[in-house]
């Protein structure tokens, strides 16, 4: 009859146990020098030696011949235990015998002496399922054994185990398995089988099995009945793991904000009979490993499920920022917990798909952050597109010069007469010839060009304060408090709008505004107004400086003087 590879391979000693080397060294140190205690816990996730340990540890202290701590599986006794042929050492599961009679009839069955062995020795996995009174009923003889008892338990959540148990064992906490040395047993195991196991399926293999070596073996189990080499093209195809290439597909359509085409390939899975809970479940996975992959870009690489190329990784997450996927990851943890319980699976997976396209419509500060992120990039697209050197204006073309007369061809004409010299002005005393006289009028003014607008501090008073409340009733009611704490001031054609804060400024930096204070702007200054913004408080002036100032920048246009 065939037996399971992660059956046929389990430890028969501590030195078989695969990465648990800093507990089986102390065990095997224990039952060398005749130290072991009268209760053991063992507690680790699924998969990683509880359960062999514990009956490894049962056949040491049962040993004849223990060598080095370690079992000799030769004598009756460790051959008897391995057939469970011996009731002494007796195997329970608390998740079916967690009743108080069952804790009752085992506590009365324990104080008699062992028929084939030296030691009782009872491993109760999954203890945590055990009921308060049972471990009431469990607690007194846990706490004062006959010398010939032995307990050990095992669980997979350790919380649940009431304190008043714990403090009565010794405590050992397994790892879970490296990638590396599941590797590493799983190329002993081929090796031993005659398997053809690649490298690359290996390492696939033992990501997959997430630390589980027991999940491993099993992996390869199902691998090898499909025949042929064993890589990673193979693991994938007969694991059903090809169906992640529709899933990386969803995630590209994601990141690039394409909620059509994500709702449309999230109905062709639907129509294809994919539970929406796996799909949020797979897209969690690969969000998790997207972000491993751009944290941990060189060491990260144990740290992924397995599930997914490392090429089609790199791909995805190419200029995506980290915080993307964490935001990724929280949407799609939150949905996934809230799925179980929704009334319409598909409408849910729908909405968090739309959640995760546009982050604007979370509704909660993490849109916030999203929409004052687009405005920074905006802001700094701009900011950098302004300083970019500005190519050279054209040269206009110079007017045509007046022709000078050609050159006379007819006979020589007469000179002209010099113009007879005049007289110089008589001197009087105190006076000189280019004196003005006093009596004369003076000479008329050269026409005033309009003053020139210099920089005027801020538009504070009541210019700015008609400008702002204009702008307000022009703009919907979510800008008015933002424009309402700043203020400006004006450079020639240039009025910079001053805000507060860089929240405020990117609140208030878009086209709308812009457009409501320039046309404002406009309309009390009478000539087109250039708009800048910026974050920082303004220069103090005068009120009446201010609207002199503006006004003087519309006259201008129309040459009207200032008085």
């Amino acid at each position: 009859m065939y037996q399971a590879l992660y059956r046929k391979w389990r430890p028969k000693t501590f030195s078989d146990v695969t990465g648990q080397e800093h507990i089986t060294q102390t065990l095997r140190r224990q039952v060398a020098e005749g130290r072991t205690s009268h209760a053991y816990l063992f507690t680790g996730t699924r998969g990683t030696g509880k359960t062999t340990c514990a009956k490894i540890l049962a056949k040491a202290v049962n040993c004849e011949a223990p060598a080095d701590g370690d079992p000799c599986g030769k004598c009756p006794s460790c051959l008897g235990i391995d057939s469970g042929s011996f009731l002494d050492v007796l195997e329970l599961d608390a998740a079916s015998n967690n009743g108080v009679d069952q804790v009752r009839a085992l506590r009365d069955e324990a104080v008699y002496s062992p028929a084939n062995v030296k030691k009782r020795v009872y491993i109760v996995d999954e203890v945590h399922m055990l009921s308060t009174a049972a471990f009431n009923a469990l607690l007194k003889i846990l706490e004062e054994p006959p010398e010939h008892l032995m307990f050990i338990l095992a669980t997979t959540e350790l919380h649940k185990v009431p304190a008043t148990i714990l403090s009565r064992c010794q405590r050992f906490s397994f790892r879970r398995i490296r990638p590396e040395d599941a590797a590493r047993r799983l190329r002993y195991v081929a090796r031993e089988e005659g398997i053809d196991l690649r490298p690359d399926g290996e390492e696939l293999l033992a990501r997959l099995a997430d630390g589980a070596l027991r999940d491993a073996l099993s992996l390869l189990d199902q691998c090898a009945a499909a025949g042929g080499t064993i890589d990673a093209a193979a693991v994938l195809d007969v694991l059903g793991l090809a169906g992640n290439l529709q899933t990386a597909r969803l995630m590209e359509l994601v990141l690039n904000r394409d909620a059509q085409g994500a709702l449309l390939l999230l109905d062709e899975l639907y129509k294809g009979g994919k539970d929406m809970g796996a799909v949020l479940s797979e897209l969690s996975t690969l969000t998790r490993d997207l972000l491993v992959q751009k944290t941990a870009p060189k060491g990260g690489g144990a740290l992924l499920s397995g599930g997914f190329d490392s090429a089609a990784l790199d791909r995805l997450g190419k200029n995506v920022p980290a915080g993307r996927f964490l935001h990724l990851a929280s949407t799609l943890q939150k949905a996934s917990a809230e799925l179980y319980a929704s009334v319409n699976r598909r409408l849910d997976a729908e909405l968090c798909l739309l959640r995760l396209c546009d982050e604007s419509l979370c509704g909660d500060l993490t849109a916030l952050e999203a929409r004052i992120r687009r405005l920074e990039d905006s802001r700094a697209a701009r900011e950098e597109l302004a300083q970019r050197p500005a190519s050279p204006a054209p040269v206009p073309e110079a007017p045509p010069s007046r022709r000078s007369p050609p050159p006379w061809d007819g006979p020589p004409l007469p000179e002209e007469p010099p113009l007879p010299e005049e007289p110089p002005a008589a001197e009087e005393p105190g006076r000189r010839v280019y004196d003005i006289p006093e009596d004369a009028p003076p000479p008329a003014e050269p026409p005033k060009a309009p003053p020139a607008p210099s920089a005027v501090p801020a538009l504070g008073g009541g210019w700015w304060r008609t400008l702002a409340e204009n702008c307000k009733n022009r703009l919907p009611r979510m800008y008015r408090p933002f424009l309402g704490m700043c203020s400006g001031f004006l450079e020639g054609d240039l009025l910079t709008v001053c805000a507060p804060d860089d929240l405020t400024l990117g609140r208030l930096d878009n086209d709308r505004v812009r457009e409501a204070i320039a046309q404002e702007a406009e309309a009390l200054a009478g000539a087109p107004v250039r708009l800048a913004f910026r974050a920082g408080e303004p220069p103090e002036s005068s009120p009446e400086e201010n609207l002199k100032n503006l006004l003087a920048f519309g006259q201008q246009f129309d040459n009207i003087e200032i008085t």
